[in-house]
């Protein structure tokens, strides 16, 4: 467990302590309380853990004490000698984690962490060079402990063993912690150029362009770390950091999909057809044409295109045909006439014509099947996710 994604909301939590989650029963002058908050926001993470752990026996309902408890314990394991030690306190942290939620804690900093720790409590693999693991290990411990040169120390011995993404992530990390952003930004550089679809290193560099004041370059670090990994549900923490700072909101796209057809136990394709959609009759039949193409490139296209496949999915090729139809249709059906009559379809023509449907889908409607379709796109359209994010998703900087 990487220690800094313990602290990504941190301050967000220090306000939440103060007002008790808007709990009346919690007493936000109880002194163990409110030392370890003091021990937290020091980043003395056992310190805090043997705090916390009294104030949720006074009080298992305080949230923000549940949730700190949890970030604490799991910084702790980091400092723990002893394995079953160490596992113990990663299984409290996530219990301390799953009490928050159950009292409303809807923060990223639970959601991330949550989805990391295993239900057994193990820790992450080691590295292969058992050096390089030890040299690691150390740097966490002392990181746990905000022994900053120590962890900088630690961490460098690591890089100069073999050069690797999380020596390079963590000197970052650790620089960022000593206010030296200039350093850090060169070491999650270096991360990035190792890992570049990993998102922690562009994440971590825009919050220390945040820091500084930085808006567009800390707008524009968070969107590549979106890019490098859509589907993680951490990716969208620095974003949505970036525009609670400025009082922004993200851009809405407004294009409903109609229903996609359905095919029963017996191979029989169906298509259910909106009635709203006739409202508008040139739209309608170019919304109609969305279910019956996504049934000819299923019955006629995949097999073609995925040869190899033992099993239909729904896949990004399948969505931008259909799209690609509607398109088509609407402009067919309405070229004479001085105005179309559907936004939805002219924002899809606007985007097939700037080769940007790709992006929308795999961005805006993504599921579980289009979802295995990214890292090809990525790969080679790496720029074209960017521009569509920075066109059509997030507003600019004030």
């Amino acid at each position: 467990m990487r220690i800094r994604e313990l602290m990504i909301l941190f301050v967000c939590l220090a306000a939440a302590a103060k007002a008790g989650f808007a709990a009346d029963a919690i007493d936000v002058n109880d002194p163990d309380r409110k030392r370890a908050f003091e021990l937290y926001g020091q980043h003395d993470l056992p310190g805090a853990a043997d705090l916390f752990e009294k104030v949720v026996a006074k009080n298992p309902t305080d949230t923000a004490a549940q949730e700190a408890f949890g970030v604490a314990l799991l910084g702790r394991a980091e400092t723990q000698a002893d394995t079953e030690k160490a596992r113990a306190d990663r299984l409290n942290a996530r219990r301390a984690l799953l009490r928050a939620k159950e009292l409303g804690d809807t923060s990223d900093l639970s959601k991330i962490l949550l989805a990391q720790i295993p239900d057994t409590g193990e820790a992450a693999p080691p590295a292969a060079n058992p050096n390089l693991d030890a040299a690691l290990k150390m740097g966490e411990a002392a990181f746990a402990k905000g022994a900053w040169q120590e962890a900088i120390a630690a961490y460098t011995t690591a890089w100069n063993l073999e050069p690797n993404w999380r020596a390079a992530l963590y000197l970052g990390d650790t620089y960022y912690s000593t206010k030296d952003m200039q350093r850090a930004g060169e070491w999650f550089a270096k991360a990035i150029e190792l890992q570049p679809n990993r998102e922690q290193a562009y994440r971590y560099w825009g919050d220390a362009l945040l820091t500084q004041g930085k808006m567009k370059e800390a707008r524009f670090k968070y969107i590549e770390a979106i890019v490098a990994d859509p589907y993680n549900a951490a990716s969208m923490a620095g974003l949505r950091k970036w525009l609670t700072k400025n009082n922004l909101s993200l851009k809405k796209i407004s294009i409903t999909l109609p229903r996609g057809p359905s095919v029963d136990e017996n191979g029989k394709t169906s298509i259910t057809v909106d009635a709203s959609m006739l409202a508008k009759p040139d739209a309608g039949a170019a919304w109609m044409g969305y279910s019956t193409m996504r049934a000819t490139f299923r019955n006629d296209q995949y097999p073609k295109i995925f040869p190899e496949a033992k099993t239909y999915r729904h896949s990004l090729a399948e969505e931008e045909y259909a799209l690609a139809s509607v398109v088509l249709i609407y402009r067919e059906i309405s070229k004479n006439k001085p105005k179309g009559e559907d936004p939805a379809i002219e924002l899809l023509a606007k985007f097939q014509d700037q080769g940007m449907l790709a992006p929308f889908v795999l961005l805006v409607h993504p599921d579980e099947g289009i979802a295995k379709d990214y890292e090809a796109y990525r790969e080679a359209h790496r720029d074209k996710l960017i521009a569509f994010l920075d066109q059509y998703l997030v507003p600019p900087a004030p």
